[in-house]
């Protein structure tokens, strides 16, 4: 029996890992390669009734410093555990594998995640063992503390250098180049002029927008970068967005900015401060007078995914009001709201159409069978295939279209919408006219169905399910869980108030949206495990009575 236990021992295949720097005396205990070697061999030997046996190969560092992980063996090593040829690494003392903390438990979780246990002969360290894995979850937290030290240490640095008004790195702003041997901030002339030339426009009365047009008009471009790659960053026409960021910087008047307080910067400045001064009022003041049609509170079901095909920027979600009361929703390019609409074909489209538009396309996409089965999302497909679709708040409707939907193209010049699925490269086209879409804008519905009580919406799911299940288009609640993204245990206490009695139903459904808000759910369930409707009738009165008092 025991010989049968032996030979279905499983093979532990241990490396043995040996380093010695040059500053290490020769004469010291474990100094020599040989003796951590011979030691390693004799550790594993001892182990031999647990399955561990040395490979011939070896792995011998001499000469190299451990404050890195830069050494020939040890790459080695690496590699040859990402092949699978290791099991165990073994060493003699923790300092040979590294004298860096942070590297140290860098590679322990290396090991780990190949599943690699980890010995060292002369000290309690064994990750094939439960205490030896605590050991680790003990380094990892020094060796954390020590990377949240040194980064603090850095960050007061850097607060400190940037407090006396030095400059602490990146790219020199527009009107200033970088000395780099003195790390200091100095003008560039003829930038300088620009800089004085944005000012001045701005100060006249023109919009940032139409100072961003004037300056593109003449040829102008923001600040073009080369870096040692002789990759070239920045050369663009301006937007809105450079040109306020360029009137808000304090350094043009020889400051800095950090942590929004102003230091004296040891950079010239290119404004004067007055002219810098009536600068930020007039910016301030046009603020205050420009409405914000950025949308807050309803984020559009494509954000982040829809593009203008001619600009090749993101169509971002934004409404107006009519009346104070109906909103109408829209997708604007983000380039004709930085430089004007005439710099863009496409400028806006009405938000529900294209939404509207892309689903319907969606669905005709994943409507053919053959593209069904191919998709690995398939409880999302089921799910905009499904009725339930239109029973979804917004929220979930993005998460399902992210997850199918890699980007939306759209281009006002051919009339073109482009859809490219997530995983694929396909682009699939669909002619679309969206001046001859006109859908009522539904909006301020969904928000209104926001306000109904908790109750309420939960018995109508109730009811839309039930309908869905007499119709054989759900066949269990783990597939409605699916569709729904809710657990199993939730549908069934929704399902549940189908038990209520037909009185207390339509009180939920027509009464007071107050009094039903202040009634808790878990009373509203404990109703329906009250089979007697006369018993529920009193119950229910109550709890009403609970809640008003």
């Amino acid at each position: 029996m025991d010989n049968e236990v032996k030979q279905t021992k499983k093979r532990v295949y241990c490396a043995a890992y040996c380093r010695k720097s040059i500053e290490e005396r020769a004469d010291e205990t474990f100094g020599s390669i040989e003796n951590q070697h011979e030691s390693i061999l004799s550790f594993i030997a001892n182990h031999k009734h647990e399955g561990w046996v040395a490979l011939s190969e070896r792995y011998d560092d001499n000469g190299f410093t451990g404050s890195n992980i830069n050494r020939p063996s040890l790459q080695k090593l690496i590699n040859d555990i990402k092949e699978g040829k290791v099991n165990m690494v073994v060493v003699y003392k923790l300092d040979r594998l590294s004298r860096s903390l942070v590297d140290f438990v860098q590679i322990l979780k290396f090991f780990e995640e190949h599943d690699v246990a980890f010995a060292s002969i002369t000290q309690p360290i064994d990750t094939s063992t439960s205490t030896g894995k605590l050991m680790l979850h003990i380094l990892s937290s020094f060796a954390e503390f020590e990377r949240q030290l040194i980064s603090e240490r850095t960050k007061d640095k850097m607060s400190a250098a940037r407090k006396r008004g030095q400059w602490t790195g990146g790219w020199a702003a527009l009107g200033y180049d970088l000395d780099k041997e003195n790390k200091k901030l100095i003008i560039n002339k003829i930038e300088a002029k620009l800089i004085k030339e944005i000012f001045d426009l701005y100060l006249k009365g023109n919009s940032l927008l139409k100072v961003a047009k004037i300056l593109n008009d003449k040829g102008y471009r923001s600040k073009s970068i080369t870096i040692k790659s002789g990759k070239t960053f920045g050369g663009k026409k301006f937007g809105i967005t450079h040109i306020q960021s360029m009137i808000k910087n304090p350094l043009y008047i020889g400051k800095i900015r950090y942590e929004d307080q102003i230091y004296e910067g040891e950079q010239e400045g290119i404004i004067d401060e007055e002219t810098f001064k009536k600068a930020q009022e007039t910016l301030k003041h046009n603020r205050m007078e420009r409405k914000a049609t950025k949308n807050t509170d309803c984020t559009g079901l494509l954000s982040h995914l829809l593009h203008c095909k001619a600009c090749g920027t993101f169509m971002f979600h934004t409404y107006t009001l009519k009346n104070e009361t109906h909103k109408y929703r829209y997708y604007v390019c983000s380039n004709a709201q930085k430089r004007g609409y005439v710099s863009c074909p496409t400028k806006s489209i009405n938000a529900q159409a294209i939404e509207d538009t892309t689903v319907d396309c969606l669905k005709r996409i994943f409507s053919d069978n053959h593209k069904k089965n191919d998709q690995k999302n398939k409880q999302e497909i089921e799910v905009l295939l499904s009725p339930i679709w239109d029973t979804l708040y917004p929220q979930e409707k993005r998460r399902i279209l992210k997850a199918l939907v890699k980007e939306v193209d759209y281009s006002a010049t051919n009339k073109k919408l482009v859809i490219t699925l997530n995983g694929s490269d396909l682009r699939l086209e669909f002619d679309v006219d969206f001046k001859q879409v006109r859908p009522l804008n539904k909006w301020h519905k969904e928000i209104e169905i926001e306000k109904e009580p908790k109750a309420r919406k939960n018995l109508i799911l109730s009811h839309q399910l039930q309908k869905l299940f007499d119709e054989g288009k759900i066949t269990s609640l783990k597939q409605a869980s699916e569709w729904l993204n809710m657990s199993q245990s939730r549908l069934d206490h929704i399902l549940t108030l189908l038990l209520l009695s037909p009185a207390i139903q339509t009180e939920i459904l027509t009464g007071n949206n107050q009094t039903i808000d202040l009634i808790p759910e878990y009373k509203i369930r404990s109703l329906a495990a009250q089979f007697d409707w006369n018993k529920q009738a009193i119950i229910w009165q109550n709890a009403k009575e609970q809640a008003l008092s």
